[in-house]
């Protein structure tokens, strides 16, 4: 049997309170451990376990130059999103890696970004018994007007702690 992860033990905890305290809980959490998100001021909407929602809002610090939302913090919130759920699903002695981000940008954003990142069992069941190897985790980016301005797939590795 394995060891949940603190970030699977701490969600669990968190997702026992009322909604807005869970988000804040968990965002404050995740910004603090990787100061990138921190920096970027991305929130964790919400967390089933099996998927993760999180918003990176259109605001200045975040915006290139014509008013949206840069590539690179739609990168960074696909990657936060499916690590998110990754995360949350090794158990206690494995790390994990991003191996492959594959990015496809189609539309200009109009609002805020929300990225959806997803497991299926079989990835679990893979991430909870095998020591190493590999996923492609689902994830879905969608900005304010419901438009996909990035296509993206991210693989992510995991090996054994040491």
């Amino acid at each position: 049997m394995s060891v949940k992860s603190p970030l699977k033990q701490f969600v669990d905890k968190a997702n026992q309170y009322p909604q807005w305290l869970s988000q804040f809980l968990m965002t404050t959490l995740f910004r603090y451990k990787v100061k990138l998100v921190g920096t970027a001021k991305i929130d964790i909407v919400e967390t089933d376990g099996v998927s993760a929602t999180l918003k990176l809002k259109n605001r200045r610090k975040v915006r290139n130059h014509i008013g949206t939302v840069h590539a690179a913090g739609m990168a960074l919130l696909a990657e936060s999103a499916t690590g998110f759920v990754v995360g949350i699903n090794l158990p206690a002695d494995k790390i994990p890696l991003i191996k492959t981000m594959n990015l496809n940008y189609v539309k200009r954003c109009t609002g805020d970004i929300t990225a959806k990142a997803w497991l299926t069992e079989e990835q679990i069941e893979l991430m909870q018994h095998q020591p190493k190897g590999e996923i492609t985790v689902q994830v879905v980016i969608t900005d304010g007007a419901d438009i996909v301005p990035l296509e993206a797939e991210m693989i992510w590795a995991w090996v054994p702690k040491k």
